[in-house]
């Protein structure tokens, strides 16, 4: 599953931020807390020993700071992330941030976490939304952890050679 060296995109990263022994894959965890933050609990832990920065974020104005100020490598953005603390299920912070980051010059792959749909017909019709808005892969929750972690995984074969940065070398 990991390269035998870092690929060259994970070299870059490590020498702009100054860290040549580890550099970090930043991964945006926009969460909107419907599902007593287990994901949000789970997912740094299992990722940090492979070189995995979980750059957590609560609010839509949150996601927004860190798309902002922080290089993102890979997003997980939940569309019923408030737009700020006390309004919940507002959809449209999670559209916002889906937009920000496709207009960046690099846009991350992107994870869309949705709620579950109420029939086929919306299923199918949010899920062309999300593509067309740069998304990777679309979940609906609930999903397990391991949802997650192989979405993570296709993305790294995808999109960076198959290897964390700072992540063992194999």
């Amino acid at each position: 599953m990991f390269a035998r060296r870092l690929h060259p995109a994970a070299h870059d990263l490590a020498e702009s931020r100054g860290a040549s022994a580890h550099p970090r894959l930043n991964l945006l965890l926009s969460y909107g807390g419907w599902r007593d933050d287990e994901l949000e609990r789970q997912l740094p832990p299992l990722l940090r020993p492979m070189g995995v920065q979980c750059l957590e974020a609560r609010t839509g104005l949150q996601a927004e700071s860190l798309v902002r100020s922080e290089r993102i490598h890979v997003a997980v953005v939940d569309v019923s992330v408030p737009m700020s603390d006390g309004v919940l299920g507002s959809d449209a912070a999670g559209a916002r941030i889906l937009q920000l980051l496709r207009r960046m010059d690099s846009p991350p792959p992107t994870v869309v976490v949705r709620p579950p749909q109420p029939s086929n017909r919306e299923a199918v019709r949010g899920l062309h939304a999300m593509l067309a808005e740069g998304a990777f892969a679309v979940l609906d929750r609930p999903f397990p952890v391991e949802a997650l972690l192989e979405t993570l995984r296709r993305i790294l074969q995808r999109h960076y050679a198959g290897a964390w940065p700072g992540g063992p070398v194999r």
